[in-house]
């Protein structure tokens, strides 16, 4: 299940207590793909180094800023839970779940090692996005070409409702996305429910995990010397080939910077992204229990093409960094539809069991100064299913095409 789901882990310091790395996470898609930003400098000048930002968490939705949970409370709780032989994951998730942190989430070890592959583009599962809507129930929003689920008929749009003879409806994504994940070759059960001619029906299929992977940068080419540059999620990578396809672009193309349905990622490529527009300067800021950091691009990039970027709901996390980002910095002109709205920074504790617990511990700004946690960007100009014609106006009104 590619993307992230959302939340994306790097390996992190293996000392217990360890401040490891900062964890921005946002609303899970739920194939397996996440987002995160690679370590964190301690001056926090670093372009992006050390921090998480993807689409995983416990609900879709802008629905405002996340609360918090007291650290060294879940951590103690933890200790206690395994102290008894009980489960300290558990016992620090309910302690999670209590303090209205909507972000934060617990791991376990093999949770933890599992997503580290999505910083990679790939994953192993049957390659389907889960979320959970307002109302707890679980639906698939898209499904992997070529995968097991595509080859048995899934769709976006069904219901996910049980998992393994387990009921998935309230259960948070990184949840969901843990029971869909396992050993390459093994079967997996999978409870459905679609809205057919006759009404509502019920169905069983069973799927085989594999091992998937998806590419993260996709460009193609479109009439009147545009250059489309599709960015999926932000893994490993992913930066500098958007600053090769732009370095590749014919000279004079517009661009059009395609982050629709992206649910984040590393925020080191987030930040590499944004560098192949901007000659340095500021890309966004963020705070750590009040300190404020900064994330600054690399010198360099290409200022002077036209650009426009396409974003919606989907849009999550480290892609909502990047435009805005390069829409506060005049470079670029956004267009679709508002997106998600996850600005919020987690921090990851390893607990005594080895899980790993990600709190809520501050918010991310854009250049400008915008929170977005909540809110997300409206765009420049509104469009929807005609997104891509209409940027293709705004780029022929910057003087690309004939």
């Amino acid at each position: 299940m590619p993307r992230l789901p959302a939340l994306c882990l790097r390996p992190r310091d293996k000392r217990r207590g360890a401040a490891l790395t900062l964890a921005f996470v946002t609303a899970v898609t739920a194939a397996a793909g996440l987002g995160c930003w690679d370590r964190a400098d301690a001056t926090g000048t670093a372009a992006g180094a050390g921090l998480t930002s993807s689409g995983s968490g416990p609900g879709t939705g802008p629905e405002g800023a996340a609360g918090t949970a007291d650290r060294e409370a879940v951590a103690r709780a933890a200790a206690e839970a395994v102290a008894e032989g009980k489960s300290g994951k558990k016992a620090a998730q309910d302690v999670v779940s209590r303090s209205g942190d909507r972000w934060g989430v617990v791991y376990d070890q093999g949770e933890y090692a599992a997503f580290t592959d999505d910083l990679d583009g790939r994953w192993t599962g049957v390659g389907l996005w889960p979320e959970r809507r307002r109302d707890g129930s679980v639906a698939i929003t898209k499904v992997q070409p070529d995968s097991p689920a595509a080859r048995a008929g899934l769709r976006a749009g069904d219901r996910l409702l049980g998992v393994d003879g387990r009921t998935v409806t309230g259960l948070g994504v990184t949840e969901v996305v843990a029971l869909l994940r396992g050993e390459a070759g093994t079967p997996v059960v999978l409870r459905l429910g679609r809205d057919g001619a006759g009404g509502p029906e019920e169905l069983t299929e069973t799927l085989r995990r594999e091992q998937l992977h998806t590419d993260p940068v996709t460009v193609r080419e479109l009439p009147g010397g545009i250059t489309v540059i599709k960015v999926a999620s932000f893994t490993r990578g992913s930066g500098e080939r958007v600053r090769a396809a732009v370095r590749s672009a014919p000279p004079g193309a517009g661009v059009m910077l395609d982050l629709r349905g992206n649910p984040g990622g590393l925020v080191t490529e987030a930040v590499t992204a944004a560098s192949a527009f901007l000659d340095g300067g500021l890309v966004g800021t963020y705070d750590v229990r009040g300190a404020e950091r900064a994330l600054y691009a690399a010198r360099g990039g290409d200022t002077a093409r036209p650009l426009v970027t396409l974003v919606d709901g989907g849009t999550m996390s480290a892609a909502e960094l990047v435009t805005g980002a390069l829409q506060d910095r005049g470079r670029a002109v956004a267009v679709g539809t508002r997106t998600f709205g996850k600005g919020s920074v987690q921090m990851p504790t390893e607990l005594p069991d080895g899980s790993v617990a990600e709190l809520t511990v501050g918010t991310y700004r854009t250049p400008a100064g915008r929170s977005l946690d909540g809110s997300g960007i409206t765009p420049d100009l509104a469009a929807a299913d005609g997104a891509e014609e209409r940027a293709r106006t705004v780029l022929g009104g910057l003087g690309v095409g004939p």
